[in-house]
This record gives structure tokens, sequence and C-alpha cells, in this order.
């Protein structure tokens, strides 16, 4: 019996098929092989077109079946990941209106300022965990505002993975998790977010049936079946956002464990049984993947926006063409600090850590005689570390406590001089495991579908890789970070 996930992510969609009985991968596949396409027609703005990540499942799933490593035939259930907080809406004949804007654009950021202040703090913080921000409803007032031709032709909202499901079973539903991170949910009320949907004008249509995040959101038609090769009528028995999906991939289910990921964004990810909110929401609270009315589980959700997209630009402009195992090789033989180059990462988007400021990233005191690209390579690495550091900082602040933080051997964490300089600007140590958010997202669909009867069996033989431990010169890095926090609070003011 066999399990597929399949991963939206910004760069590429990733899947993997996961043997149930043990949950180890079978075989993995992604598609493209290059970095997808954002759209950005203004400064600020994000876009990527719904049918291009349809296009990318299927020729990925098709990949993977072609590995010759298991009979497609076999997959007993598939659940989805995706990006978070992308705006997709369809008319009654599920006909796609318009580009998605995906979880990094900002255009809507003074939309959810106005409904903070419209729909009132206390409700906000009490109800929703949130402001309505930047959010899935902000982007759709957008639309309403901006586009009203097409919001008039709009018959239901959808989540990137809403859309890959439905691609796969010509069904639309929803769950609390992904309602929540729209801003969308009420947690006192267990039900839709009532004042949201009164200030922003929607109809109760435009919500999708709300179900479970581990249920039946639909079977594979016979259609798509014939396409990818696989049986008609296989359970998609999971969706969940890309964040909680790589907590419960690290099986970050309890209250008080702590999932860190480092790709095109970074996060920390904590989950808590505790409905409260930062205060200057700067951080998030979401329903976890297990949340029930009954046995509360919110995923506290710190974001950095300009994380791998940093090192990935970083690559492209200095690294001639060197490959990242390269670039962090040549990173590695400079000294800690960088020779007192300092760089903030913030160029991808309103950073909610910091305020939705949209403030683009920033390099400070390049000597032109002494840093040459090596330094840049290493400063970027540094200046992301310093970044989680601060958003740790935030955490800590509302309530968090790490004693060790869980991450995939992925991304970022693929370099040893970045998960180093992770843990030590942290001070925290970081338990490293081989996994990914697309077999997150497989294990997912076996929990839905009933093949494990709870998340304690799926991970029964779960165990770290490695562990990385701070060193004894924290007193160093304390200095480097000091450094980099003054010039990022210069920055604000």
């Amino acid at each position: 019996m066999l399990l597929l996930g399949i991963d939206v992510g910004t760069s590429s969609i990733k899947v993997s098929v996961v043997n149930a009985a043990d949950t180890t991968l079978i075989a993995s596949a992604q598609f493209p092989e290059t970095e997808a396409t954002i759209i950005s027609q203004q400064p600020g703005w994000a876009e990527q077109e719904p049918e291009s990540w349809w296009q990318y499942a299927c020729q990925a799933i098709q990949k993977l079946a072609a590995s010759g490593r298991f009979n497609p035939r076999d997959i007993a259930a598939i659940g989805i990941a995706y990006q978070m907080h992308g705006l997709v809406i369809v008319d009654k004949n599920k006909k796609v209106l318009r580009p998605s804007i995906i979880w990094c654009d900002s255009r809507a950021v003074e939309t959810g300022n106005k409904a903070f202040t419209a729909i009132g703090n206390a409700y906000c913080r009490e109800h929703l965990l949130n402001s309505p921000g930047n959010f899935t409803a902000s982007k759709l007032a957008w639309v309403k505002e901006h586009e009203p031709a097409i919001f008039e032709k709009a018959d239901k909202l959808m989540l990137p993975g809403d859309y890959i499901a439905m691609r796969l079973t010509q069904e639309i539903t929803t769950s609390p998790a992904a309602l929540s991170e729209g801003v969308l949910w009420d947690f006192q009320s267990d039900a839709v977010a009532r004042p949201v949907m009164d200030h922003y004008g929607f109809s109760d249509h435009i919500i999708p049936p709300v179900q479970s995040v581990f249920s039946v959101h639909g079977t594979v038609t016979p259609e798509v079946a014939a396409t990818l090769g696989l049986k008609p009528g296989i359970p998609v028995s999971y969706k969940a956002g890309d964040q909680p999906n790589n907590a419960l991939s690290l099986n970050v289910m309890n209250p008080g464990e702590i999932a860190a990921t480092a790709g095109t964004s970074g996060v920390i990810y904590a989950v808590s049984d505790k409905l409260t909110g930062d205060p200057q929401s700067r951080v998030n609270s979401f329903a976890h993947v297990n949340h029930t009315a009954a046995e509360k589980s919110i995923g506290v959700l710190l974001c950095i926006n300009g994380t791998g997209i940093m090192n990935r630009w970083m690559k492209d402009v200095a690294g001639n063409h060197l490959s990242y195992a390269q670039i962090n090789e040549q990173a590695a033989n400079i000294p800690l600090g960088s020779n007192g180059l300092t760089i903030l990462p913030f160029g991808n988007g309103a950073e909610r850590m910091l305020g939705n400021k949209l403030m683009g990233a920033q390099i400070s005191n390049l000597q032109l005689t002494t840093h040459q690209s090596p330094h840049l390579f290493r400063a970027a690495q540094e200046g992301i570390a310093c970044a989680f550091r601060y958003g740790l900082d935030i955490l800590k602040e509302n309530g968090v406590r790490p004693s060790v933080i869980r991450a995939g051997k992925a991304n970022m964490f693929l370099s040893p001089l970045f998960t180093d300089l992770f843990v030590n600007f942290t001070g925290t140590p970081v338990e490293l495991y081989e996994n990914d958010g697309a077999v997150g997202a497989a294990i997912g669909a076996g929990i839905g579908a009933g093949i494990y009867t709870n998340p304690q069996e799926a991970f029964r033989n779960y165990k770290p890789v490695a562990l990385a431990e701070p060193n004894n010169n924290q007193k160093t890095y304390a200095s480097i970070y000091e450094r980099w926090k003054g010039i990022l609070e210069k920055a604000l003011s």
C-alpha cells in the first residue's frame, strides 16, 4: 500500500511516494527543474498561474511513475501540502478567474490594516488570533475593490492546495485550518468569522464546505486517473499549508514542540494550546492540522519572507554559475562576521515581523577593496540566521521557550555552514530529519484515510539523522548579532 504526497511550492511542485507500512520514501520527483516563474507587475506584487501548478503536478507525477520504482495503481491515498495564504478564485464552472495572488504579495496590506481598525482590535486578537493583515481574505477584498467585474463572477475562494485537489477530484472543500490562515475563522465560535465576512461584503457562498484537514476531500476522477496512470477513486484525504504540514512531517504535534524551515521563506513554527495572539501582530496563530473545537492546537508562526530567496539572489548575481555547494564552501572559508559586511535579507515583500514594512534587502559596510563574492555569500547566510534570531526573540516574548528545534535536512539546512550559523545565533540545538513537504503530505494522507489510527502510529519509527548544537563562541555570535540588529533598527527608524 502506497501513499502519494504533492507539495505545491513557490519554486516547483514536488511529489513523493511513501510505503504506508513503514513511512519510508520510495521515490520523489519535481517539476520544473528550474524555479517556477513569479509574475510581478508592480513592486510588492507576486502572482502565479494556477494552471501552471496543475501542469507541473501532472508532469511531476508522470515523471515519478516513469521511475519504475513502484506501481502507480498501488497508491491508496493522496495528500496535498501547499504555499500558504494564496488566493485562487473560480466561477460556477470551476474556471479560474485571475492569476493567484500568492503569499509574498503585499498589495493588500493597507486593506487589512483598515479592516483591523474597523472590525476592532479586541475581536481580531481574541477571535481571529491575528489582524486581517495581508492574508487571503484581504487579498479577496482587494480584488473586490479593484477588479469588481472579476469579483462578481467569483463563486468559490480557494487556497493553492484546494485548487490542486479540485483538479484531481472536481470537488472543492476547505477546513478550519485553511480558513484560519486566510483569517476567516472565529476560534471562539468555531465557525466562519462573520464580522470579517460582513466587513468585506463577502457572500456565504464563496466559502466551500468546511471539513477536517484529515478527511476525504474528494476522489480522483476517471479522466484524471487515466491521464496520470492512477486508479480512479483514490481519496484525497489531507490538505494543509506548507508550514503546518512541515510541522506534521517533523512530528511536531504537541504543545511546546517547535519546527523550522528555511526555503524561499523562513519559518519558526511552535505548537500551543493557548488561544492568544501577539499584541503587535508580528507573529501569526493558525489552527494546526490536529486542531479541533474540543482540543485546541494552534500553530504560532513566525515568518521571514527573505530567506532562501536572498541566498538564491546572491548566487545568481555574484555566484558566476557556481553551485550552492560551491558557494557554501567559499563562504565557510570567510571568517565569522564577514569582515564587517552585514546584510539585511528583507527583500521579498512586506515583512510581518517588522510591522508589515516593505523595506527591501540592504547591504551595509561594503568595502570595495576588501570584500569579494565569498564575503557576500557568507554575509547573506549570516544575515538570514540573524533574522531567525530576531524572530525567535519575538516568539519568546509570546511564551515560546525552545529547548530544541526540529528541521528537515532540506533547502538551506542542507548547508553545514547555515545550520551552524542558525544554532549559534539562536543559541538553540537543531535536530535534523530526512523528510520534505511531499513526504509529510503523503503521511497526512495515510492519517486522513484511516490507514494510520493517529499521528503517533504514523511516526512510531521516526528518528533524527543529526543533531547540531551551539559551540562555545557565543559571545562573538552575540556581538555580531547586536551589530546586525543595530543596523536593522536604524533602517526601521
